[in-house]
């Protein structure tokens, strides 16, 4: 769908009026200010139907309040160091912003290798992101052009990607439902960049977890994608991985350990987006007058997945299925199997 009718915003804040203190307390942090914008995301989610839309949205304000998400900015991961092996392992960080003043996410995809804490870590940092993203990032995107700013763009670089990266199906299918049922419509392109021969076969186990909607919003880019890139945003603004000529992004595509002070690595705990966000976090959690010392991984219980698709744990089974059984694959796959 477009843009939502006046009709169907009004009938959506109507049903969101009757809802109970605490439901409009957490809905507070997901707007912004912006009522009518966060509405229409939902709608176009649920493809303007309302009643589904407001299920959808009355669900997710019951999962913040059920998982502490308000509060989940006072709560970093510590020590520092270990944080800086969950992003080492988890690549992801803010490269810029376009020419329209959307943030440029750029995740590294291929080689994340989420080997460095529990899923439980993994799935708390993205959620901070996400959230830091929304009440920090987009607010102040907004204030600085003049204009309201909800969306950002998402470039996935795929050097290093491997058959093996499907061990970790379980996290991402968890990291998927999140984002799908409580932060729908945030992205508004996913540029995916340095494809090697392996990503197709790993799409096809992949694309099942993702809603048709957000299908339509992928772009496969040739190479590292910088030409298609600079059209909408300054060189500057460039994932550091996309900055080279070729197809390839060679070394510059490592974790930011390897780089020390490289803080044109955006993936690096050294980077300017990471260290704001990281002391930010520390930040609330002295006015919360949260103990650092006594806090480990926040347990966030994950919504279940789109109730239109209920049979994704068969579909991604039959994709591997699939892939065991051609005979250049099969030796990647002999130990693969989706965690229940």
């Amino acid at each position: 769908m477009g843009v939502a009718s006046q009709e169907a915003i009004n009938q959506f804040k109507a049903l969101m009026d009757q809802v109970d203190e605490p439901l409009k307390r957490t809905f507070k942090n997901v707007h912004q200010g912006y009522i009518v914008e966060t509405l229409e995301r939902f709608l176009k989610a649920r493809e303007g139907n309302v009643t589904k839309a407001h299920k959808m949205l009355v669900d997710s304000l019951q999962w913040r309040l059920q998982n502490g998400i308000d509060d989940i900015l006072a709560k970093p991961i510590i020590p520092a160091n270990f944080y800086r092996g969950v992003r080492d392992s988890q690549l992801i960080g803010v490269s810029g912003y376009t020419r329209e003043g959307l943030p440029v996410f750029a995740i590294g995809a291929g080689l994340s290798t989420f080997d460095k804490a529990s899923i439980h870590y993994y799935v708390q940092s993205h959620i901070q992101i996400n959230e830091y993203r929304d009440r920090v990032v987009l607010p102040a995107a907004t204030k600085k052009n003049g204009k309201y700013i909800g969306k950002c763009v998402k470039v996935l670089d795929m050097s290093g990607l491997k058959l093996s990266a499907l061990n970790q199906i379980k996290l991402l299918t968890t990291i998927s439902t999140v984002d799908d049922l409580n932060y729908p419509e945030k992205t508004i392109t996913y540029y995916i960049v340095n494809v090697p021969y392996v990503f197709s076969a790993c799409w096809k186990v992949v694309k099942p977890l993702l809603q048709e909607r957000t299908k339509l919003k992928v772009q496969v880019l040739q190479g590292g994608g910088r030409d298609e890139l600079l059209k909408i945003m300054d060189y500057h603004s460039l994932p550091h991985f996309c900055r080279k000529s070729g197809s390839g992004s060679g070394s510059n595509s490592g974790s930011g350990s390897g780089s020390g002070s490289d803080i044109s690595d955006c993936y690096s705990l050294d980077h300017p987006f990471h260290q704001e966000h990281y002391n930010y976090m520390k930040q609330q959690a002295g006015i919360h007058e949260l103990e650092l010392a006594k806090q480990g991984s926040v347990h966030v219980e994950v919504p279940l997945g789109d109730p239109d698709n209920p049979d994704i744990h068969k579909t991604l089974e039959s994709e591997l299925k699939k892939l065991r059984n051609q005979k250049s694959l099969s030796g990647s796959f002999q130990n693969f199997k989706i965690g229940d």
